[in-house]
């Protein structure tokens, strides 16, 4: 099974994933935990040129170009090779980070990010998990960890129209995308994830 995590800066993805990840392999499960951008060497350094903070302004569809050429890698090298072997894929962010990211907070049109779904992208996550924050929530979460990279640099609107895309996703693929209140405890965020996964196996 494929599952992503989703959500704005700050809203608790690394803690959940890694604690869903030691659950499942309390449970003896094959388990492959990775993220994007990143996963891989070649996809790490693409991550680390994403993150960090330029003097030359990056385009907008500079920014998506790299994060697909970043995924692709990801895909072919990790993702696809584990679920072949059986594994339990969790990944911090996919496909659904770029529409809300890339289309609904900067703009772009939609019709390119399907071109390059429909091009480079032979595997969506089966489960995709979102969880939500109010934007201020999750700033002041991020800001507390120290210093800001690109994207945690961005202003509270944009992240209002990237919490809105993720929202636009929830409703139009309630069946894949579940959403889940990140303002929680985090026992709370955690037993209602598990519960969410239980439903996915059980269905």
């Amino acid at each position: 099974m494929f599952i992503s995590f989703e959500g704005t800066e700050g809203v608790g993805k690394s803690t959940l994933i890694q604690r869903i990840y030691d659950h499942l392999i309390q449970q003896a499960k094959q388990v492959t935990l990775t993220r994007e951008p990143g996963g891989t060497a070649i996809a790490e350094k693409i991550r680390a040129l994403l993150l960090e903070i330029h003097d030359e302004q990056m385009s907008s569809e500079t920014e998506l170009l790299l994060m697909y050429a970043a995924r692709s890698q990801h895909l072919s090298h990790v993702i696809l090779p584990a679920l072949n072997m059986n594994h339990i894929v969790l990944c911090d962010r996919f496909t659904d980070a770029s529409f809300a990211y890339q289309v609904m907070g900067r703009g772009l049109d939609a019709e390119k990010l399907h071109t390059l779904n429909q091009t480079f992208i032979s595997r969506m996550p089966d489960l995709t998990l979102w969880l939500d924050a109010p934007v201020e929530v999750g700033m002041a979460r991020a800001k507390a960890r120290g210093e800001l990279d690109r994207f945690e640099q961005e202003k509270v609107s944009f992240f209002n129209k990237v919490r809105s895309g993720y929202q636009f996703l929830h409703e139009t693929q309630p069946s894949r995308v579940k959403k889940i209140d990140a303002t929680q405890t985090s026992e709370e965020v955690l037993a209602q994830a598990l519960k969410y996964i239980d439903l996915h196996v059980a269905t």
